[in-house]
C-alpha cells in the first residue's frame, strides 16, 4: 500500500531586496519604504540650510570663518555641501549596516555648541578635531560593549518615557519651527518663556500655511489615505509657493521662518566639498588648554551618547520594531553607525553628526526597514547638487508632520505605570524636561537621577542596575559642567 500523502510545498523564502531588508517580514512594502525615506528627506532638508547659518556665521579666535568665507561668512554653500554629502553617505550606511529606518544629519544643539563654545576660543580646525575625539571614544564604548549595556540597564518604562517625551519634544520643534509657538525677546522680563505666534497672536501668511497644512495632514490621517504624510507636505509646498508668487516680496516680507518658497534661478550646481578634511585633531589641546579641551570633549560625548539612544529607542518603538525590554533590532550597528557619524561629521568640517528625531515622520509614512534610509541617504547626496531646490522649501511646509509624529509617539504614555511613584517621578521628569529644555540629553539625565534617587530615599539601593551608578554620575558631571570648568580651569 503506497503512501499518498503529500506535504504542502514551503513558502519560498524572500529573496533580493526584500530579503536582504526583510520588508515583508516586517510588515512593510517597497513603496511605503520609498515613500518613508522621501518623506524623512523632505522633513530634514532644512538641516541642509540650517547648518550653513548656525556655523557660517561665527568667527573664530583668528577671525576666520568656516569654509573660507570672508568678512561676513558668506561661504555657504561649502557648508551645505558638506552637510548634505555626510548625511547622505552615513545614513546610507545606516540602512544597509542595520537595516533601520533612522537617518542622521549634523546635530542641532551640537551645532550651536560647537561653534559658540570651542570655535569662538580655538581655530574652526581645532573645534572639528574635538569633535572627531568625541566620535572615537563614543566608538570605543560601543566597541567594548559600554554603550549597549547602558542601554539594556535602563529600566523598560523609563525607555517609554523617553520615546514620549520625545514625541513632545518634536511636536515643539515643528510649532517652533512654523512660527505658530515663539520665543518671547527678553524673556526673563516677562512672565512666559514662550508665546502664540507674534505678539501672542496668529499673524502672516507663513503660519496660515503652516496651519492649513496641519489641518490638511490631520484629515488625510484619520481618513487613512496612503501618503498621507507625503501628500501632506506635497500640497503644502504648493500652497506655499502660491502665497509667496502671489502675495510676497524679495525681502521675505511674508516673513518665512527659514527659506523663502520661489522657484530658483539655478537648479543645479557643482557641489564645493571645501570644508571636508579641515581639521586639526589635537590642535585645540594647546590653543585653549588640556583640561578645557577634555572637558568640552566631555560635554559633546555625554550630549551624543543619550541622544541617539532616546532617539533609536523612539523610532524602534514607534515602528513596533523592539523587542519585550524595549530595544530595537541590530542595537550594536546603529551605535556604531551612529558614533562614526560624529567622527565623520569633524571630519568633513561641519559638526557632529547623529540619529535624527524627524525619521519618525518617515515611520509615520510606513518604513520599517534600512531601505527608507538608503532613499533618504541617496536624495541628501543628490541635493549636494540640489541645494537651490532645497533651499526653496520652506519649513512651514514640511512640519505638520512633526506634529503629527509627537502625537502618535505621545500614545505609548500608557506603557507607564503612573500609579507607581518609583517609576512615575522619573518618567514624568524625562518626559516633560525634553520639549521645557529643548534637549532630549537633560529630559533623560533628569530621569536617571530621579530614578537612582528615590530608589535611595526608600532604601532599595540594590534594585538599581550598576551601571545606573555610572551613568547617575556621569550625570551629575554634566549638570555640573560649568562650575567644574570654572574651578579647574
Amino acid at each position: 500500500m503506497t503512501d499518498e500523502t503529500t506535504t504542502a510545498p514551503r513558502p519560498a523564502s524572500p529573496s533580493g531586496l526584500d530579503g536582504f531588508f526583510k520588508i515583508t517580514e516586517r510588515g512593510s512594502t517597497v513603496g511605503r519604504e520609498v515613500r518613508g525615506g522621501v518623506v524623512t528627506f523632505l522633513t530634514m532638508a532644512y538641516i541642509i540650510v540650517l547648518n550653513p547659518l548656525i556655523l557660517g556665521f561665527v568667527p573664530d579666535s583668528e577671525g576666520a570663518f568656516l569654509g573660507g568665507g570672508a568678512g561676513d561668512g558668506s561661504n555657504l554653500p561649502v557648508i551645505a555641501a558638506g552637510t548634505a554629502l555626510v548625511a547622505g553617505v552615513l545614513t546610507i550606511l545606516m540602512g544597509a549596516v542595520a537595516n533601520f529606518p533612522l537617518a542622521l544629519a549634523t546635530g542641532l544643539g551640537l551645532n550651536a555648541f560647537v561653534a559658540v563654545a570651542i570655535a569662538t576660543q580655538s581655530t574652526w580646525a581645532d573645534a572639528m578635531g574635538l569633535v572627531v575625539l568625541e566620535g572615537l571614544v563614543i566608538l570605543v564604548l560601543v566597541l567594548t560593549g559600554f554603550r549597549t549595556a547602558v542601554f539594556h540597564a535602563v529600566p523598560q518604562q523609563l525607555k517609554v518615557a523617553i520615546s514620549v517625551g520625545i514625541g513632545l519634544f518634536i511636536a515643539l520643534i515643528g510649532f517652533v519651527d512654523a512660527g505658530f509657538v515663539t520665543r518671547i525677546p527678553d524673556a526673563a522680563q516677562t512672565t512666559v518663556p514662550v508665546q502664540l505666534g507674534s505678539g501672542g497672536q496668529l499673524s502672516g501668511w507663513p503660519v496660515l500655511v503652516f496651519a492649513l497644512g496641519l489641518v490638511l495632514l490631520v484629515g488625510l490621517w484619520v481618513r487613512h489615505v496612503k501618503g498621507a504624510i507625503l501628500i501632506g507636505i506635497l500640497v503644502t509646498t504648493v500652497l506655499a509657493f502660491v502665497v509667496e508668487a502671489v502675495l510676497g516680496d524679495d525681502d521675505n516680507g511674508l516673513g518665512w521662518v527659514l527659506s523663502i518658497p520661489q522657484l530658483p534661478s539655478d537648479f543645479v550646481g557643482v557641489p564645493d566639498f571645501g570644508t571636508v578634511g579641515d581639521v586639526s585633531l589635537f590642535g585645540a589641546f594647546s590653543s585653549i588648554g588640556v583640561v578645557a579641551a577634555v572637558l568640552l570633549v566631555f560635554s559633546l560625548m555625554l550630549a551624543d551618547f543619550f541622544d541617539t539612544m532616546g532617539t533609536m529607542t523612539a523610532i524602534g518603538a514607534e515602528a513596533g520594531l523592539n523587542d519585550e525590554e524595549g530595544v530595537p533590532p541590530h542595537t550594536q550597528r546603529i551605535l556604531v553607525v551612529d558614533s562614526l557619524a560624529a567622527i565623520a561629521g569633524g571630519a568633513a568640517g561641519v559638526s557632529s553628526n547623529t540619529s535624527y528625531i524627524e525619521s519618525a515622520s518617515g515611520v509615520g509614512e510606513g518604513a520599517r526597514t534600512g531601505l527608507a534610509s538608503i532613499v533618504t541617504g541617496v536624495l541628501f547626496l543628490l541635493a549636494t547638487f540640489l541645494t537651490p531646490v532645497v533651499e526653496a522649501i520652506p519649513s512651514e511646509a514640511a512640519v505638520p508632520a512633526l506634529v503629527l509624529v509627537g502625537f502618535l509617539m505621545m500614545q505609548q504614555v500608557t506603557g507607564i505605570d503612573w500609579d507607581d511613584l518609583e517609576i512615575a517621578i522619573p518618567a514624568f521628569l524625562t518626559i516633560v524636561l525634553m520639549p521645557f529644555t529643548y534637549s532630549i540629553t537633560v529630559g533623560i539625565g533628569a530621569g536617571f537621577l530621579a530614578f537612582v534617587l528615590i530608589k535611595i530615599v526608600l532604601g532599595k539601593v540594590r534594585e538599581v542596575h550598576p551601571l545606573m551608578w555610572v551613568v547617575a554620575a556621569l550625570f551629575v558631571v554634566y549638570f555640573a559642567i560649568d562650575p567644574l570648568t570654572s574651578l579647574l580651569t
